[in-house]
């Protein structure tokens, strides 16, 4: 006998290959840091560790992606609402799941009838006494053992968060206590997780009444065991598996897939007898325990069927709850574990008990890390993956759009070169058409004015307002006159010509049109027709201002006899009489020539142009009509200036009218004899009288008119020029604001296409930016989901 003990000690104590747990006889706690670390237990708490970590990353990559999402809540082609409503959602999904990760713990409720060792089992597992035990029914609520985070021992009741002292245990839970708490209610208990090692592996034990003593049953499996990763089963060995305990576990299965039991047959120190009787009890013992193991596999294979045969042999043990307590009591004094009174075969029980804890830390280390963690750690996989398909289609969309944004930029880009390259050919070629157009309306203008004057006395003609010599009518006649003139002389500019030039200047600009429309958007060539209509034709304005172009006219109303001497000297003379307009100041005239002669002239030239603007006035002949831009000066004291003397001494005769009547009637009575200068003379006096009769109001009017048609003829030959200039400008003008205006649209369409160029640069930095984003973000999801496939292989496949 002493020899079994102390091979069974050898083997306790660590010499026995597979067995955990510390020597008996060496201490207490010995080599602590060791087992721990060796523990199965620590599967667990680095696998809640890692997958606590990789939930944080999960949480940081949903925020990152929403923040993605709101900055892009303006690019609805890239960004849809629902996805980002949908990414929004998952950050409360992921922080319910971390806070949910943080209180994850492996779960053990321990179930069976009134007084069979639940209390007890817990308190030894605890390595001291917690929980309240004793004879008879103890424990009448639920009590949850877990560790303890500040080391203090507090108990907190159900619906309150006031810290009791742990002392308190045994008065709140036992059966006999006066301050009876119902039996569905939790009563949290916090132990220092350093005084117990399964505390600190996050292992949280729950006590339970009787069930014999309860038929609420239901609402506890609901409560308190939906979310246990292990049942265990505590039975009394004295007597065998109840109908009672049965029915629990058959209602946990029913709302439980296959859960993981193990039956503890406690007490099984009774089964000890004196050493007298020792071969005979074994043998009974023997088959007492292979008569509870037979039971207890049929009931979980065959009723249950929640393991196989050899898993069930593996959950069910035989052990004294009380011995192992007692023990480890004992170990923690220091002393060895075997010390006291203890009944025959303690070491073959402490050594079940101990092998029950080690199945049990396998079993509810891999149970829990799948139940609590395999979830979780799909449900992150499904939300990265979602993540990283709507950022999938983010970055493709992105791309799709930087693609064609790229695309419409060069277009536009080509289209403004080839738009500016037309715009300065069509504007080299419109400014050779306006100038050519310019210069044919410049031409037909002078060429039309020019036939006008020619006609003028018509024109004069048919101004039909009643006349009279005295000056105040004759201001008011004037006027009218130069009215009616520049009103005539402009209808008949406007009847030959702006007809054809209105006609030419609509199809120039019909035609810039139509050339500068072709370089504008489709939205721009409506404003561009509108550029063109006008409510009327152009038309030219032919400012004459016969008013003060003929302000200086005076008329000579005088009556002159066309036989006068003068008048026959100037008949005969003819064309060259009337360079003849001065009497006797010849002199003057070549006094006042010489002065103005310039002394650095040719001395060859003989006959120099004088302007007429540079002529004294009191040299001109004021009775004569005299044309004298006609007259001409020589330049040098040739015997010309013989012959201009001579003509003037002629002029000088006939401007003095009696002087020379008489001289002439004394040569032609020596001549031809009184009668015939009496005949001729009476002849001649008849025409005088003749013409002084028909000298009337309407030969005034006539002889005005003359006057006034040879003046105005004179003056607006010198204008010719200047109104055609004047006209062609208009045309001009006209032809290049048109030109202008379609210019301007086509400059706010190129800086339209500039900026729109501009525009899609900053849409591509943005999309590019956008997708570059979406590309890291989708990165990250792929390496989450590997990280979670790391995870599930070294903590879920290999549980398996």
């Amino acid at each position: 006998m002493a020899a079994y003990i102390n091979r069974t000690i050898s083997l306790m104590s660590g010499d026995g290959p597979g067995i955990r747990g510390p020597s008996l006889g060496l201490g207490p706690m010995a080599d602590a840091r060791s087992l721990r670390d060796s523990s199965p237990l620590q599967i667990f708490v680095k696998a809640k560790k890692k997958i606590n970590d990789i939930f944080v990353e999960i949480e940081d990559y949903v925020r990152d992606t929403v923040t993605y999402m709101q900055s892009l809540q303006q690019e609805k082609a890239i960004v849809k609402a629902d996805d980002a409503v949908q990414i929004e959602g998952y950050i409360v999904k992921v922080k319910a799941i971390r806070e949910v990760l943080t209180r994850d713990h492996m779960k053990v409720a321990f179930f069976g009838r009134t007084s069979n060792g639940k209390s007890s089992v817990i308190n030894a597992m605890l390595r001291d006494k917690i929980l309240p035990s004793g004879i008879g029914h103890t424990t009448n609520c639920f009590l949850q053992v877990e560790g303890s985070e500040n080391g203090e021992a507090y108990l907190v009741t159900e619906d309150s968060t006031e810290k009791q002292n742990v002392k308190s245990v045994g008065q709140l839970a036992h059966a006999l206590c006066k301050e009876k708490l119902g039996e569905s209610q939790l009563v949290h208990i916090y132990w220092p997780k350093d005084k117990c090692l399964l505390l600190r592996d996050d292992v949280v034990f729950v006590d339970s009444p009787g069930i014999d003593v309860s038929p609420n049953l239901d609402e506890w499996i609901d409560k308190h065991c939906l979310d246990a990763d292990v049942f265990v089963l505590v039975a009394n060995a004295e007597s065998t598996l109840m109908l009672t305990e049965k029915n629990f576990f058959h209602k946990v299965s029913t709302k439980l897939s296959k859960p993981n039991i193990f039956i503890l047959n406690n007490r099984w120190d009774a089964s000890a007898t004196e050493p007298e009787f020792l071969d005979q009890q074994r043998n009974e013992q023997s088959e007492v325990r292979g008569q509870h193991m037979e039971r207890a596999v049929d009931f979980l294979v065959k009723e249950l069927k929640v393991c196989t045969q050899k898993e069930a042999n593996e959950r069910i043990f035989f052990v004294s709850a009380k011995e192992a307590l007692q023990a480890r009591l004992q170990e923690q004094k220091g002393q060895p574990a075997h010390s006291g009174a203890l009944a025959e075969g303690f070491p073959n029980r402490y050594f079940e008990f101990q092998d029950f804890e080690r199945k049990f830390e396998e079993c509810i280390s891999k149970s829990a890390v799948r139940t609590k963690f395999e979830q979780h750690s799909q449900r992150g996989k499904l939300i990265v993956n979602e993540i990283r398909s709507i950022m999938d289609a983010s970055y493709d969309r992105a791309q799709q759009l930087k693609t064609e944004k790229v695309v419409a930029k060069k277009e536009i880009h080509d289209k403004l070169n080839f738009t500016e390259q037309q715009l300065l050919l069509l504007t080299q070629e419109m400014k050779d058409k306006i100038h050519q157009m310019v210069e044919d309306v410049e031409q037909r203008v002078s060429k039309a004015l020019s036939e006008e004057i020619r006609r003028l006395a018509v024109l004069v003609d048919e101004f039909n307002l009643p006349f009279h010599p005295e000056q105040l009518v004759l201001n008011v006649y004037k006027k009218e006159l130069h009215l009616h003139v520049e009103n005539g002389l402009g209808s008949n500019l406007r009847a030959r010509l702006s007809t054809a030039l209105a006609m030419n200047i609509e199809n120039s600009q019909r035609e810039m049109t139509e050339r500068m429309s072709a370089l504008l958007p489709a939205d721009k060539k409506q404003v561009s027709l509108n550029v063109l209509p006008r409510r009327e034709p152009f038309e030219i304005l032919y400012r004459l201002n016969c008013d003060n172009l003929c302000a200086d006219f005076h008329e000579d109303l005088e009556f002159r006899f066309s036989w006068g001497f003068t008048s026959i000297i100037c008949r005969f003379a003819g064309k060259r009489a009337n360079s003849i307009a001065l009497t006797n100041y010849s002199q003057r005239c070549r006094a006042w020539f010489r002065t103005t002669s310039s002394p650095t002239e040719d001395p060859q030239t003989e006959v120099a142009l004088v302007p007429i603007s540079t002529i004294p006035r009191d040299l001109m002949s004021p009775a004569e009509n005299v044309d004298v831009t006609q007259l001409k000066f020589p330049t040098n004291n040739s015997e010309d200036w013989s012959s201009v003397a001579s003509r003037i001494a002629m002029a000088s005769i006939g401007s003095q009218g009696t002087m020379g009547g008489l001289l002439v009637a004394g040569f032609m009575l020596k001549t031809v004899g009184w009668r015939l200068i009496l005949v001729t003379g009476a002849i001649y006096g008849c025409i005088y009288l003749y013409e002084r009769l028909t000298w009337t109001n309407k030969a005034k009017e006539r002889e005005f008119k003359r006057q006034y048609v040879s003046h105005a003829t004179k003056k607006l030959r010198l204008i010719v020029d200047l109104t055609s200039a004047n006209c062609s400008h208009q045309v001009q003008q006209e032809l290049s604001s048109t030109f202008a205006r379609l210019c301007h649209l086509v400059d706010e369409a190129t800086n339209d296409m500039d900026t729109e160029i501009k525009t899609l640069e900053k849409e591509i930095r943005q999309l590019e930016e956008a997708a570059n984003s979406a590309k890291v973000l989708r990165n990250k999801a792929n390496y989450i989901t590997k990280e979670l496939e790391l995870f599930d292989d070294a903590y879920l496949k290999l549980r398996e």
